[in-house]
């Protein structure tokens, strides 16, 4: 299936989160709903991912929005992830990927010269009426968070905000005999 594009109407979904709850795109009416898929539990890329959107979860709930990840991952080892990082939203788990299929978002992949079926790492802002706003196809994790957060024309919280660097005195080597 190609991408939805902006303007476009969501596809619906019902999937287990974590604990099993049954989430539906529907039950998010009125509220937008940043739905981002990723390939991995507890990987580096898929946790950094995840603990940006954590820390940056109370900006997005002020922005109005609910941030809902989604990967292949059964709900026990999504459950396992939300404990270890205190993730404060769903991880739905679309173990037979139809949800990825809908979006667009799962097909061949290669890593290490490896070819695969996966998920390619997208995330998509979807309005209160149900309609795709905006798009980040082969999402690139490192600021990601504040792309979405801009969007939605809410602030950075001050965590996720870059602070200067300060850099150590130098020290000095000791003196040679």
């Amino acid at each position: 299936m190609p991408i939805p594009q902006a303007g476009s109407v969501a596809p619906g979904f019902q999937l287990p989160d974590q604990n099993g709850t049954p989430v539906s795109l529907a039950q998010f009416a009125g509220k937008h709903v940043v739905l981002y898929f990723y390939p991995k539990d507890d990987t580096p890329g898929c946790t950094t991912e995840a603990c940006d959107f954590r820390d940056g979860s109370s900006a997005l709930t002020k922005a109005g929005a609910v941030v809902l990840g989604v990967s292949p991952d059964d709900t026990k080892r999504h459950q396992k992830f939300a404990a270890k990082f205190n993730l404060p939203f769903a991880l739905l788990a679309d173990t037979a990927h139809e949800v990825a299929d809908a979006y667009g978002v799962w097909g061949e992949k290669t890593n290490y010269g490896r070819t695969y079926m996966g998920i390619t790492r997208t995330t998509f802002l979807i309005d209160p009426q149900g309609k795709v706003k905006h798009v980040w196809p082969k999402v690139k994790v490192a600021g990601h968070m504040k792309e979405v957060l801009a969007t939605l024309g809410g602030e950075a919280p001050a965590a996720a905000k870059k602070a200067p660097v300060k850099k150590a005195p130098a020290k000095k080597a000791p003196a040679q005999r």
